[in-house]
This record gives C-alpha cells, structure tokens and sequence, in this order.
C-alpha cells in the first residue's frame, strides 16, 4: 500500500518536471518574440512598467532556457534540479503578480501552473526520488560483474 503512494509522488515529480519544460519553452518562445519583432508584442505601458522590450526578451529567453534545464533534470529526479526549480518557478510567480495588471488570465493561468510545480517539488521528494529508483546502481554494472564472473567459470 505503502509504495503505491510514493508511486503517485514519482508522477507528480514527473509532472512538475513536464509543466517546467513547457513553461520555460513559452518563455524562450516568448523571448524570441521580444527580441525578433518587438511589434508583435501587445504590451499596455499604463498597466506594466518595462524600461527595454530587448532587455525583457533577453530575461525571457534566459529564464526559460533555465527552466527547460531544471525541468529535464527533474525528469531524472537530481536534488540540484530541484533546487534550482524550486528558486526559478518561485521568482516566475513573483514576476507573473506583476504582469496581472496587463495580462490578468495568463499571470492567473502561470501563477496556478506555478503553484502545482511547487507543491509537486516541495511534498515528499524522498519518496519520489526512492520510487524512480535513480539513486541505485546504473543497470549495466552488475551486468557487467555478471558477465566476467560467468566467463571465468
């Protein structure tokens, strides 16, 4: 019964690390945007404060390009990756209070998706880190101990 609780701890990891990768590839696609075709960007300057559109896509891109890096680490379950999601998807629920005076639905659709990540990243992360089994030995040395103890017979 036990482990089929950390099993459901394991897909909420997975999860967040899913919701990571999606989130940091909006914002590199985001970035892009800003930095390509600064047109293209439906910015209201009474309602958000931004001093350089250039300067947003360069933290755009930068941010989602850590994001996607800590999101492909968490699929694997290393403690560094959660970590540093922990600390990036804090500080993008912080920027996204900014941006509900411009954009009201997406910052509540991101500080939502943002929520769930850290709830997924913060709540039992032993017993899903356990449940992946990446702490273990790889699967090819004992086949490889297997394979030289048979040859010297």
């Amino acid at each position: 019964m036990a482990a089929k609780g950390s099993g459901a701890w394991a897909g909420w990891v997975l999860f967040a690390g899913t919701l990571l990768l999606v989130t940091g590839l909006i914002n590199v696609f985001q970035g892009i945007v800003a930095l390509v075709d600064d047109e293209r960007l439906a910015l209201t300057p009474s309602r958000l404060v931004i001093v350089d559109v250039t300067g947003l896509g360069w933290t755009l891109l930068i941010a989602g390009l850590l994001m996607i890096g800590a999101g492909a680490g968490l699929l694997v379950a290393q403690t560094w990756a959660r970590i540093v999601s922990i600390i990036l998807v804090s500080l993008h629920l912080i920027i996204q209070i900014a941006w509900l005076g411009a954009y009201p639905v997406w910052s509540l659709l991101m500080i939502t998706l943002d929520t769930v990540i850290l709830f997924a990243l913060t709540a039992r992360w032993s017993d899903a880190q356990e449940n992946l089994g990446l702490d273990e030995v790889p699967m090819s040395a004992p086949k490889a101990a297997g394979h030289r103890a048979t040859s010297a017979n």
